[in-house]
């Protein structure tokens, strides 16, 4: 995709050319009539033009280029832990055979769903020589199996079976942070691009003496990618303020070294430094460069800084 983009950033940026250079041309022409410039034309034509760049609205549309509004926003206040996604003990079932006997046959293998009443395996007990099934007690997936036909089934567990519809994280808690932290605040839970925002639940100790505590959060709808064992971050919220005016952070591009936005007025992109305030994970603070209910750039800003850049480059030249 992002060689899609290129493409259309180079054929954009030959329209302008183009176009700057007939522009060009017609007033050369225009200067062999009129013999006449003026200085204070060519001024004010450059401050114009100054760190910013005209667009067409097709074309930032096909580059990707997204806008959004500044405005006011809460940000957040955030500490990060990490830990381990784990099924939740009242979604895993272990399934035992009801007699003691001998397994006749197996209905399903590691890895297969299963709904609650499913066949599981047909026993027969030791006591009547009568056979019986044995069914599935919840629904989920078989996730261990200790049972091939002609074995004894003694005492041991045949099936487990787990409900992944939803997990635990479990955040490893240490002695500085947990002053900050309490039951019911605000978590980011991340792995990789997934993202779900959940509350802490549980409180616990470690099992094994260690001096950490365990932050437990759910995930309630975990059919999307996201599976027990898998290793997550979790930014835990302690605070929030309101920002009278904020942008977002994927917004923010360096000119000369100073940090900026991209604001649009009709086709055209001029960059706007700004001095900034407290920031967060999507948002930072702005205390002045920039009024409210301002278009601006949010989304593959770096287009146009490379589209600027390149235009005064060719023009130092």
């Amino acid at each position: 995709m992002k060689y899609i983009y290129l493409l259309l950033f180079t054929i954009l940026y030959s329209n302008v050319t183009l176009s700057a250079n007939a522009n060009e041309s017609h007033d050369h022409k225009g200067a062999d009539h009129e013999e006449v410039s003026s200085d204070n034309d060519t001024d004010d034509h450059e401050l114009r033009n100054e760190d910013s760049t005209e667009i067409a609205n097709v074309i930032a549309q096909q580059v990707g280029i997204q806008l959004d509004l500044t405005g006011p926003q809460t940000l957040e206040k955030t500490f990060t832990s990490y830990g381990r996604l784990a099924t939740a003990p009242e979604h895993t079932s272990h399934v035992r055979a009801r007699f003691p006997g001998v397994v006749r046959s197996v209905s399903v293998n590691i890895g297969d769903k299963v709904d609650v009443g499913d066949l599981l395996a047909i026993i027969e007990s030791n006591e009547s020589l009568k056979r019986y099934e044995l069914l599935a007690p919840i629904s989920g997936t078989i996730i261990q199996r200790h049972a091939n036909a002609g074995e004894m089934t003694q005492e041991q567990v045949l099936f487990s079976i787990s409900n992944f519809e939803s997990l635990w994280a479990e955040f490893r808690i240490f002695p500085t942070q947990q002053q900050y932290l309490a039951i019911g605040q605000s978590v980011y839970i991340n792995a990789g691009e997934k993202r779900f925002n959940s509350n802490i639940s549980h409180l616990l100790a470690a099992t094994d003496s260690s001096p950490y505590l365990i932050a437990r959060a759910k995930i309630s709808d975990a059919s999307d990618g996201w599976f027990p064992g898998m290793m997550v971050e979790g930014e835990i919220v302690i605070s929030k303020w309101d920002a009278p005016l904020a942008i977002k952070i994927s917004a923010l591009q360096t000119l000369e070294n100073r940090k900026g936005i991209f604001v649009k007025t009709n086709d055209r992109y001029q960059f706007s430094p700004l001095e900034l305030g407290r920031s967060d994970y999507e948002f930072s603070e702005v205390l002045s460069g920039v009024e409210p209910n301002t278009e601006y750039v949010t989304e593959n800003s770096y287009l146009i800084k490379a589209d600027i850049e390149k235009s005064e480059a060719e023009h130092d030249h």
